[in-house]
């Protein structure tokens, strides 16, 4: 029978992961991945939940399946639609009574079940929601298909223990598990083995890694046994910052292949809202986590995340926010207007700030953000950077598109006569000419690797 399948992720890089894993566990039953909604029989979404928007943007995007044609020669007569990722969890069969069209739900634990409850829905007609809260297998024990032969996510725990009041992933994620150590170094040789150029490790809060098996945190000996492996690049998200040790601050000066770039969400600059938030440190405990930091590593790259109108935020506190992001100077900053999401304590928290003046101290955090981030981005003028070359610029096919160790975008010319499937998945020197606010722009010197 000849399926084919799309799927639509959402979200951060665990739902990406997870989304490798399901077009690994189809494409191995015989289905065909497919690039477009167009061209399938079978359109899975993976989803986020943290933001309302990402729930709009869903039922939008699902909705419009009621009004795309059918391909020609498809086998089911319908297009079969699924909702997995983290919605799957909070919401389960419930969605079935907002999206009519809807075939199949399942949640993050789920993965393995997918083919199943496809089969239930185009052979039997049955609509089916399997969302179990927990599971015996780690996802990584599912086949994969990389999105990029050079580059692979590396999960090393699943779900999340901390229970900060503004967040669902806990809920939908369930409970901190971490994967054994010997596993996470055997699959980083095959990644290795098979010309993996940079392994990306995974986990709602990687440093808190081991806790749950070895009895205290063990993600610097993660990194140590990694880097073993002979990985060029080697790098990690996300880390909270009360899990963050001397230890694994101090791998960013003595491995080679980790590469010098950090996200820390600070989430805010208030210690009253930081204690709302159950964040569990205040803001000169993270100052200090900084300078730590840059001490180990003077030119690493730091990016956070910060929440803007958290309930019940004043003045004083937005202020002390501006001023942490000022003083850090951050690289990159993900910057959020705070979102409702029902089942969490920061949904019950009374607040009737008016949504012009939250608006208005967002727009002020976003100046100074992009002001740090050009300055940042400066310090590499002139100088000679190593790209892994991830394809080419979304805006001009003539230029081909990377990252560099910091983790900046860079761009440069393609050279005459040069193919960019020559060079995907190269680490190329580019000398930087041109640097602004989001890429770094430059020359592709002549060796190539």
């Amino acid at each position: 029978m000849d399926v084919r399948f799309n799927v639509q992720t959402f979200g951060c890089q665990m739902n990406k992961h997870d989304s490798e894993r399901v077009v690994g566990r189809l494409e191995g039953l015989g289905a065909q991945c497919v690039d477009s909604i167009a061209e399938s029989d079978v359109v899975v979404f993976m989803t986020c939940c943290v933001r309302e928007a990402a729930d709009v943007r869903l039922i939008g995007q699902v909705n419009t399946m009621k009004s795309e044609p059918i391909r020609e020669g498809s086998p089911f007569g319908k297009r079969i639609v699924a909702i997995g990722g983290c919605i799957g969890p909070r919401d389960g069969a419930k969605l079935f009574d907002e999206l009519d069209h809807l075939d199949v739900v399942f949640g993050t634990n789920n993965l393995s079940s997918l083919p199943g409850l496809l089969e239930d829905a185009f052979v039997k007609g049955v609509r089916r929601a399997e969302t179990l809260e927990e599971s015996d297998s780690f996802p990584t024990e599912l086949p994969t298909k990389r999105e990029h032969s050079w580059a692979a996510w590396l999960p090393i725990t699943i779900g999340c223990n901390n229970f900060c009041t503004y967040c669902i992933v806990p809920y939908v994620r369930g409970r901190e598990k971490s994967r054994p150590m010997e596993d996470i170094a055997q699959e980083a040789q095959r990644y290795v083995n098979a010309g993996v150029k940079e392994i990306t490790l995974l986990g709602q809060n990687v440093n808190s890694y081991g806790r749950d098996l070895y009895g205290k945190p063990r993600f610097a000996d993660v990194l140590e046994v990694v880097a073993e492996t002979g990985i060029e690049r080697l790098r990690f998200a996300t880390s909270h910052p009360k899990d963050l040790t001397d230890e694994v601050i101090a791998k960013f000066g003595t491995l080679e292949s980790l590469m010098p770039a950090l996200h820390l969400p600070v989430q805010s600059g208030s210690d009253a809202i930081l204690k709302a938030m159950h964040r569990g440190y205040t803001t000169q405990h993270y100052l200090d986590l900084i300078g730590k930091v840059r001490q180990a590593c003077p030119e690493i790259a730091l990016s956070t995340d910060i929440i803007v109108g958290f309930p019940g935020e004043t003045e004083e506190d937005f202020e002390g926010t501006y001023r942490i992001v000022d003083e850090v100077g951050y690289s990159q900053v993900f910057t959020f207007i705070y979102s409702k999401r029902e089942g969490t304590p920061a949904a019950k928290m009374h607040d009737d700030t008016p949504r012009e003046v939250i608006q208005a101290r967002f727009d002020r955090l976003v100046d100074v953000v992009q002001k740090h981030a050009f300055e940042a981005n400066q310090i590499e003028l002139g100088r000679t950077v190593d790209v892994l070359v991830e394809g080419v610029s979304k805006r001009d096919s003539g230029l081909l598109s990377g990252k560099s160790p910091k983790n900046q975008t860079v761009h440069a010319p393609l050279p005459d006569g040069v193919d960019i499937a020559d060079l995907a998945g190269k680490i190329v020197p580019v000398i930087v000419e041109e640097a602004r606010t989001w890429y770094l722009r430059g020359t592709l010197a002549s060796k190539v690797r």
